[in-house]
């Protein structure tokens, strides 16, 4: 089983051909939850734990994780609003997002108590980690988790407008990384961090994988060894939702190889690091080949 904890919310999505003005649409979306829909719609054995509405939109939220075969019995209600993330999509697909998450439910997130039976990894990242009171609470779920020996992988997935001090910020994630086996972000998370692979690699992860949009995939290993495998040619409706595609096909990946420990890492050798990246690039271009949060299935990727 694997376990990815976070935010679930709606997107608002512009429509395409529209002037600035744009009719919005919705459409579900949140960074954990989309990792949660790729792995399911990939087949693995999932389940979402979070915090989420009991208004229409959360009742929608969880509509999708079940048609993608994801298991929703971790997951908390209440009556507080879904947080939405208005997105604007540049001319290049790029997407930003003004957030809407003021009194929200998936902010007041509480310990979960135990995992599912056979929980083999935990996923994390991106709002969830910023806004509290949740954050606390799902900090403490991966310093508990770890501490028990389970495999934990962390997207920050930087939402900086969210952050309101980056200097803070910067200073709890690295105080995570002793706790994290799996560190996965993007060239641009990785810019506004202020590290390197390497720097964060000595504290902890047994990998560093850095996603660069087009440009693919590549991985620093504790051992020191570095992979790397290229994009795959696609035409870009929007890049929205490509992150925590490549994220959760990455984790399928290394779960196939029955590698979701440290050991396991370690045993990787090149062919193995470039066939899940090549795979985690293929699965991320589908997904920007279509509007909005569209994670492949298996079938697709075949």
């Amino acid at each position: 089983m694997i376990v990815v904890a976070g935010e679930a919310l709606i997107d608002l999505v512009p429509e395409a051909g529209r002037g600035p003005l744009t009719p919005l649409l919705p459409a579900r979306g949140g960074g954990p939850y989309n990792a949660a829909v790729a792995l399911g719609r990939l087949g693995a054995e999932v389940a979402f734990c979070s915090r989420v509405s009991t208004d229409g939109f959360g009742t929608a939220l969880l509509d999708g994780l079940r048609e993608a075969g994801v298991d929703t019995s971790p997951v908390q209600r209440g009556p507080e609003p879904t947080t939405l993330a208005a997105a604007v999509v540049g001319p290049d697909g790029s997407a930003g997002y003004t957030f809407y998450a003021e009194g929200t439910a998936d902010r007041l997130f509480a310990d979960p108590g135990p995992l599912p039976p056979g929980t083999r990894a935990l996923l994390l990242g991106t709002c969830s980690l910023v806004l509290e009171p949740g954050a606390s609470a799902y900090e403490a779920l991966m310093r508990r988790e770890a501490a028990r020996g389970t495999f934990v992988a962390l997207d920050p997935n930087v939402r900086a407008g969210l952050i309101p001090d980056a200097d803070a910020y910067r200073a709890r994630f690295l105080s995570w990384l002793p706790s994290v086996t799996l560190l996965k972000l993007s060239e641009e998370d990785a810019e506004w961090l202020g590290g390197s692979p390497r720097d964060w690699l000595a504290s902890g992860p047994s990998a560093v994988v850095t996603t660069r949009g087009g440009a693919g995939l590549s991985v620093l290993t504790r051992g020191g060894a570095e992979h790397s495998v290229p994009g795959e040619g696609v035409d870009v409706v929007d890049t929205i939702g490509a992150g925590d595609t490549a994220y959760a096909a990455l984790v399928h990946g290394l779960a196939a190889r029955g590698a979701l420990s440290a050991d396991g890492l370690d045993a990787l050798d090149g062919d193995a690091w470039r066939c899940v990246l090549g795979f985690a690039a293929r699965a991320a271009a589908i997904t920007c080949s279509r509007a909005g949060a569209q994670p492949p299935y298996a079938a697709e990727l075949e």
